[in-house]
């Protein structure tokens, strides 16, 4: 297990009717508030009228910031960051799934840096202060409400890159699981995705001696499993609610990283695609993952018994041949994306029907991935767009 720093100082506030708790909270920091959301599923759902009434106007001044895209864009991030300074706002509220939260931490941070905001995402060494955030997440998936991590996209130059600071952490984060009762099936789905590839990017690496890490990735993989089909059945069984959210949020605060060294694979090679064709990041992840799998294993003999590991304590697979486990462990793996979460699991079907652009997006998932050397299985430019080609067809051999 490798040195590391783990600080992760985000209060929790979990479980149904916490907002109760929201006027003391944002208190503690200040009464001009940013309100940050997306596209206006909050007012749909009422969430966004529970929210200003508990907001009263005699105590908050709330300026809004509406229509964040699901893939946050800097231009929002420079909105943002203008209505704080002009307004003299003190505290983000940022109310939606990862997203949101994201384009909060980046506002939060660019409004003490002189410079453009993308700076910022580009180089996170710029990143030196940050106002209070504070959130209310709406959705299950990305993990950023206890982390101090975000993703930007920059439509002007189709890049979608990540940055970090210390100071971009929550301070308080509201997770209550009846909020996502009225998720669509799509966006759980994606969500549920999204968590597991978080999983399996900590989980398939070198790092020798991290068996706490390694059952603290298999355990929450195992929750999602079991919690995913409940709630797709039953969108508002409460306690496959509650295991999916605190899942996703365990599953990249640190817990099931911290000890490991080594880059990801299949999300800088998902934040092209998103860059490029704006898709769903956890439909293209679940697209990847399992091709992704498959490249390992034809690749490299070394990797087959961890995915055998995987098949046996994750699928409950039985053999004595890793390599047939492995493959039999990438096999359920796909058709539990496709059949249970009923995820396509082609590119065509997500409206990406020409390969043309895969060798520019190749070269920029390795680029600014360190895939050459960082993850896994390292991969060169055309080992990705190899794995980008078969995204475009049906995995009929594993």
């Amino acid at each position: 297990m490798e040195n590391f720093r783990m600080y992760v100082p985000t209060d929790i506030r979990f479980g149904k009717n916490r907002l109760t708790e929201l006027e003391e909270v944002l208190l503690k920091y200040g009464n001009r508030v940013l309100l940050v959301y997306g596209g206006g599923s909050i007012k749909k759902t009422g969430l966004y009228d529970e929210i200003m009434t508990k907001l009263g106007k005699d105590k908050f001044h709330v300026v809004e910031l509406s229509g964040i895209n699901p893939n946050p864009r800097i231009d929002s991030v420079r909105e943002g960051i203008r209505l704080v300074r002009e307004e003299k706002l003190e505290v983000i509220l940022a109310v939606g799934g990862g997203s949101v939260v994201d384009a909060a931490k980046v506002i939060a941070g660019g409004v003490y840096y002189e410079g453009d905001a993308w700076d910022l995402v580009v180089d996170s060494e710029k990143m030196e202060n940050a106002i209070p955030i504070v959130d209310i997440l709406t959705l299950a998936a990305t993990g950023t409400e206890m982390n101090r991590n975000a993703v930007i996209s920059n439509p002007e130059t189709q890049e979608k890159l990540g940055t970090s600071g210390w100071e971009l952490i929550p301070k308080v984060s509201f997770l209550d699981p009846t909020i996502t009762f009225t998720v669509p099936p799509v966006q759980t789905s994606a969500g549920i995705a999204d968590t597991l590839s978080h999983l399996f990017e900590q989980y398939f690496n070198r790092t020798e001696g991290n068996d706490v890490q390694n059952f603290l990735s298999e355990g929450l993989m195992q929750a999602v499993i079991k919690n995913s089909p409940v709630v797709l059945q039953d969108p508002e069984n409460y306690d496959a609610r509650a295991n999916l959210l605190w899942a996703s949020t365990l599953a990249l605060n640190g817990l099931c990283s911290k000890g490991n060294s080594g880059a990801w694979s299949c999300h800088p090679i998902e934040h092209e695609l998103s860059a490029y064709y704006d898709i769903t990041h956890g439909i293209g992840l679940a697209i990847i993952t399992p091709r992704w799998m498959k490249f390992c294993i034809d690749n490299d003999s070394s990797t087959h018994s961890k995915f055998a590991l995987y098949g046996k304590n994750i699928w409950k697979l039985d053999g004595d041949n890793d390599e047939a486990v492995a493959r039999k462990a990438v096999e359920l793996t796909y058709h539990f994306f496709k059949d249970i979460l009923s995820i396509p699991m082609t590119l065509s079907e997500v409206g990406i029907q020409s390969d043309a652009l895969v060798n520019e997006m190749a070269k920029q998932a390795v680029l600014h991935g360190n895939l050459e050397s960082g993850p896994y299985v390292p991969m060169s430019i055309e080992n990705v767009e190899a794995v980008l080609l078969d995204c475009f067809m049906e995995m009929a051999e594993f």
